[in-house]
């Protein structure tokens, strides 16, 4: 069931829930006004993905927390201050994180502070470039100080050129 997000109390319900998760401003990045986007929702009519027309921006779990797409990574990139919900890689780690891999600690160059296991993250190259989103697995410190360990679990990858 999808359906087109006009009702302007739903997205007003689901930015107040990004910037709680990313900061204040976080909602309307993700979730712009003047944007048409699709609301995907389950059959007891809970808003389950939203969609624009470049792509998934989130999906939003049974826990209330959203999991980011590519295209949220995206915006969140924009709007978020450097290094905020970011893991940051070299050309090393690029090809294997586009291909969907994990991230591993010591091959991180900076995490944001703020990271704590469970978090939507950005995996960026330290160019700025997105190279994939995904989940903390550590937080920001453990990430810094561990030299094995899987720092994020990436769920979606930018290909090459994309």
């Amino acid at each position: 069931m999808s359906e087109s997000a006009d009702g302007r109390a739903d997205l007003s319900s689901l930015r107040t829930v990004a910037d709680y998760q990313f900061g204040t401003g976080t909602g309307e990045a993700l979730f712009p006004p003047e944007e048409s986007l699709s609301i995907k929702r389950t059959t007891s009519g809970r808003p389950q993905q939203v969609h624009s027309e470049n792509g998934r921006i989130v999906s939003f779990g049974v826990d209330g927390r959203f999991t980011l797409g590519l295209e949220g990574g995206r915006r969140l990139l924009d709007v978020l201050e450097h290094p905020a919900y970011r893991v940051i890689v070299d050309d090393e780690s690029e090809p294997f994180v586009r291909d969907e891999k994990n991230v591993f600690s010591k091959f991180v160059l900076e995490a944001g502070e703020e990271i704590r296991p469970g978090d939507e993250v950005l995996v960026v190259h330290e160019r700025g470039e997105l190279l994939a989103v995904g989940t903390a697995q550590l937080d920001a410190e453990a990430i810094a100080d561990f030299e094995t360990g899987m720092a994020v679990n990436v769920r979606e990858g930018v290909p090459e050129g994309g």
